[in-house]
């Protein structure tokens, strides 16, 4: 697998290129369908969060490669390639398993540490599978990439140092609003950030809390769990009016506009009594709290772009250090797994090969020698095969021991011709078809 990695994150673009190029509703399904089905990509997955989006293919061409994802970004984002392509970075093999691996563990977080990066990139594993783009190469990745974020949050404290952007995001509220504790609180949204920035409320001591969603039903079940003594369902359309009522918003929907206006909570400002200005954090991409809020006296606006300018401080140092040095040890490991698995296939077809030969020969003998005792037949099998044996004893354990260093397929390339393998054969072992990519998976995330 050649992997290619065509992003653009919070660490490259500014927030208001993220959110001209964010992907609703059935965008990323297509984009993710129209990346598999070019020439030069064999399989891809799409990582699309909040803060940043991400392509991550099989391809066989790397410039090739490049210029197609790039466009397909620019074409379903809706931003001027020409645009887009200033905040692009593109990884190649082994540094785009490790900017990945680096995604996973946290360390490429706008918050450094956080853990909500591995279901998200659980979810885009299984949307891959599920729209059959993910092949055999990119579930292994993903799969290994879960297994490096979790090795990381059991074996450091990064994921105590780190936090979740809720938590930043109510942090810095706090500091400016005064305690959540006790707060009036109203959550717009009822999805998994939504539901993580309810349930972080109520661990906060919030003990009134509306939860409006598009969807009422959804709302409904968020507020069971929560429990009824705490939450309560708010009807969407009745959002503006009570935000008079309440002292903290935080919203995160997918619509594609303005949720929450700026007149709407002026006027929710100017009805207040109290002296700690009325909170918002919005955590959506793009934004659902009309950006002129900044500018209103009475109101505190904290969304990802001031939590991205507040983000100063980092996890400790040494957590941060350990854990990339264990992002580092898992793609060494990972790159010569990969490389290895490569050069198995050739040394398999090497000693099928071999062995036809043998039997070959021995069926010779039996045509020349047809009164040759059972007894002197065995003894010359086992010598005959021995010899083979030892033969391609050293030349196979070497070429596998080289094929795991940087550069060992074109080892398995002078085999195939040393040995004039078929090449035919050496992919009926791998399993992929002659001049194809493996076959997508359809299996779920184990």
């Amino acid at each position: 697998m050649s992997l290619l990695v065509v992003g653009l994150s919070h660490r490259t673009a500014p927030v208001g290129v993220l959110e001209r190029a964010a992907l609703t509703g059935e965008v990323p399904t297509r984009l993710l369908h129209d990346a598999a089905a070019t020439a030069t990509v064999a399989e891809a997955a799409l990582l699309n969060t909040c803060n940043r989006i991400e392509l991550y293919a099989d391809v066989d061409k790397f410039h090739a490669g490049v210029a197609e994802l790039s466009l397909l970004l620019a074409h379903h984002s809706g931003v001027d390639l020409e645009e887009l392509t200033s905040h692009l970075y593109v990884h190649y093999e082994d540094r785009a398993v490790h900017h990945l691996f680096s995604v996973a563990c946290g360390l490429d977080s706008m918050v450094v540490g956080e853990g909500q990066i591995l279901g998200q990139l659980r979810d885009a594993l299984a949307k891959a599978q599920e729209e059959h783009t993910a092949g055999r190469g990119l579930n292994e990745l993903f799969q290994q990439a879960l297994r490096v974020g979790k090795r990381a949050h059991s074996e450091t404290g990064i994921d105590k140092a780190g936090q979740s952007l809720v938590t930043f995001g109510l942090e810095q509220v706090a500091a400016g609003a005064g305690e959540i504790a006790g707060k009036r609180a109203l959550v717009v949204g009822a999805g998994s950030m939504s539901s993580l920035a309810a349930a972080t409320l109520v661990r906060s001591g919030v003990t009134d809390l509306l939860i409006a969603n598009r969807t009422p039903a959804r709302a409904e079940r968020l507020v069971e769990i929560l429990g009824p003594d705490v939450a309560r369902v708010l009807d969407l359309a009745k959002v503006p009016e009570a935000l008079a009522d309440v002292d903290l918003v935080i919203s995160c929907t997918g619509a594609a506009g303005v949720v929450i206006k700026a007149s709407d909570v002026a006027a929710a400002v100017a009805s207040r009594t109290v002296p700690e200005p009325l909170a918002l954090l919005d955590l959506a991409m793009p934004r659902d709290v009309d950006h002129a809020v900044h500018e209103l006296a009475g109101a505190l606006l904290v969304d990802l772009e001031s939590l991205s300018h507040a983000h100063a401080a980092s996890p400790g140092a040494g957590d941060v250090d350990q854990v990339t040095r264990i992002v580092s040890d898992e793609v060494t490991a990972f790159g010569a797994a990969q490389r290895a698995a490569r050069i198995a296939p050739t040394v398999v077809a090497l000693r099928s090969m071999a062995s036809d030969v043998v039997a070959a020969e021995l069926g010779r003998l039996d045509s020349r020698l047809p009164d040759l005792d059972e007894r002197s037949r065995a003894e010359i099998t086992q010598t005959v095969r021995r010899v083979v044996d030892k033969l391609l004893h050293a030349p196979t354990v070497r070429v596998k021991q080289l094929a795991a260093e940087p550069g060992g397929a074109s080892y398995a390339e002078a085999l195939r011709e040393l040995f004039d393998l078929d090449p035919a054969a050496v992919h009926a072992v791998s399993g992929t078809p002659v001049g194809g990519a493996p076959q997508p998976s359809t299996g779920g995330t184990r």
